[in-house]
């Protein structure tokens, strides 16, 4: 229900947008033309509905279609004010530069930004409102008191624009009293109970849920609800079953053949890019810092073999095989000492990755997926005791991004692997050609906003 419900409100902001967009065109030729302004309309409408679908395309890489920004606070507004400034600058750009549009408007493309900058805020402050109003959301009440059901319920708290609000956490065993929790789900109007519990294995408990199906209560095993709104995977209340149900490997095979075909157009065309840019980042690396212009470091790919992967270098280099370790492996850090002042540059803009196009084409790699590890963290004793099913990342080919970069950005602790582990298990379960591209724009974002490593 959860995935329904966000996809409904998504694709009510988007067509919100869309209305805004095409009002403003409107409400700028009613004011430029009077009651003639229908006679523009069709010399207008084909040219201006270029720049609208442009402007949807950059509201989704700014990030404004996360629902987890549909909030009306300082980091909105500065995000909505982002995307109308790149939307502008790209509309003067589009009918100035491209001669064949039969068009160049002037007062007119000013007074459509003025409008359509009025009417975006406007109803992106009503949805942002109405999106969390207490009438709109569904109470919910869990059932267990794990550390996951506590990160779920405060996750809710800290987002009731995602359409839900915690109103009981009990204990498996209280929730096993009939008479009490029926009258605790009438009592507080609950529409969804949340369970950390398998119900396979507790039939006291399957039997007390099941006689609240009158009630038409929704149920929820923790793990799925927790997925569907946090976008990871909580790796300690799954267990191997899971991994049976949800990552046969000959689901996604189709996918995986289409995807190299897509993985060696995009690498062409990344390749040009190196080629062009690669001799002047080679000049700047040598310029300011003794070492070599490239650094290779044995990574963890598909099916735990080991491969050597390519970067420029943006450590210096203090070890004798021109590395930035001279006692043994170590986590990379944020604000990292080791790092040159322009191999700091080329990390926040993911130049330091262009070489690795090579082990894109040599299959080592992907565009899309987990990163690759050091094999010295990857298969460590403390690490892999620490982690579950760690090694299942490696299940699929490592990536220049991935879902775990994009929403976990930095990691340098068992901690942080954790973390990202659990993105990376949604992406392994979840990976799509939408997916994909999502991750894709994500990253470009992340690129153009200086939010690298």
């Amino acid at each position: 229900m959860n995935s329904i419900v966000r996809k409904f409100k998504k694709l009510l902001l988007i067509g919100g947008d869309i209305a805004a967009l095409y009002l403003a065109l409107v409400l700028t030729l009613y004011v430029r033309y009077g009651q003639e302004w229908l006679t523009e309309w069709p010399k207008h409408s084909y040219p201006f509905t270029l720049i609208f679908a442009l402007s949807l395309l950059v509201f989704y890489i700014i990030g404004l279609y996360d629902l987890n920004v549909a909030r009306n606070n300082l980091y909105f507004f500065i995000t909505l004010g982002k995307a109308i400034l790149v939307n502008a600058a790209l509309s003067v750009a589009f009918f100035y530069f491209i001669p064949y549009l039969g068009i160049t408007p002037k007062t007119n493309l000013f007074l459509d930004m003025v409008f359509f900058a009025i009417l975006l805020v406007l109803w992106r402050q009503f949805y942002n409102y109405a999106v969390k109003a207490p009438v709109l959301l569904n109470n919910v009440m869990i059932i267990g008191q794990s550390q996951e059901a506590k990160e779920l319920a405060q996750f809710i708290k800290d987002n009731p624009q995602l359409g839900y609000r915690v109103k009981k956490i009990i204990k498996p065993e209280d929730a096993k009293m009939l008479t009490d929790l029926i009258e605790l789900i009438v009592q507080e109007k609950i529409k969804i109970i949340v369970t950390s519990v398998n119900p396979a294995k507790d039939l006291d408990l399957v039997k007390n849920l099941y006689q609240c199906i009158p009630l038409k209560v929704i149920v929820a095993d923790l793990p799925r609800f927790y997925e569907n709104l946090t976008g990871k995977v909580p790796v300690s209340v799954i267990e191997e079953v899971w991994f049976l149900e949800n990552l046969m490997t000959d689901r996604k095979s189709l996918f995986e053949a289409t995807k190299r075909l897509t993985d060696l157009f995009l690498a062409a065309i990344l390749g040009a890019a190196t080629l062009i840019l690669g001799p002047i980042i080679a000049l700047a690396i040598k310029a300011t810092s003794p070492g070599p212009i490239f650094f290779k470091q044995k990574r963890v790919g598909h099916d735990n073999k080991i491969f050597e992967a390519i970067k420029f270098r943006s450590m210096y280099a203090l070890a004798p095989d021109g590395s930035a370790e001279k006692n043994g492996a170590q986590w990379t850090k944020e604000k990292d000492s080791r790092v040159t002042p322009v191999g700091r540059y080329i990390r926040k803009t993911r130049l330091d990755e262009l070489p690795q196009v090579w082990n894109v084409i040599k299959n080592e790699m992907s565009f899309v997926g987990p990163r690759p590890e050091r094999p010295e963290f990857a298969f460590s004793n403390e690490l892999l005791s620490q982690i579950p099913f760690y090694q299942v990342r490696h299940s699929i080919k490592p990536g220049l991004t991935g879902w775990a970069q994009i929403k976990y950005p930095y990691g340098s602790s068992i901690p942080d692997t954790m973390q990202k582990l659990q993105y990376d298990l949604y992406y392994i379960k979840n990976r799509s050609f939408l997916l994909d591209l999502a991750i894709i724009l994500k990253t470009i974002k992340t690129i153009l906003s200086g939010g690298g490593r």
